[in-house]
């Protein structure tokens, strides 16, 4: 395999963390949500919460790009 290949391929296989963030953002946010339907009163003392688990798991999507791009102009 040509070296040129082989480092678009695992930079294509770095970047597929970035599903995984797509898909952790959906499910905090879904599950915030049915949950402040069946008890909006907490919802408010959960929402800090939602926001650090969303930037977290952004963040890791961020870092998977990241060395995506580090792998591919390296």
């Amino acid at each position: 395999m040509d070296p040129a290949a082989a480092k678009y391929i695992g930079a294509g296989l770095a970047t597929l963390g970035m599903i995984g963030a797509g898909i952790g953002v959906g499910t905090i946010f879904g599950n915030f949500l049915s949950g402040a339907t069946r008890n909006p009163s907490a919802a408010g003392g959960q929402f800090t919460n939602l926001i650090l688990g969303a930037a977290l798991t952004e963040a890791l999507g961020i870092l998977a790009f990241v060395l995506g791009l580090v792998i591919l102009f390296s």
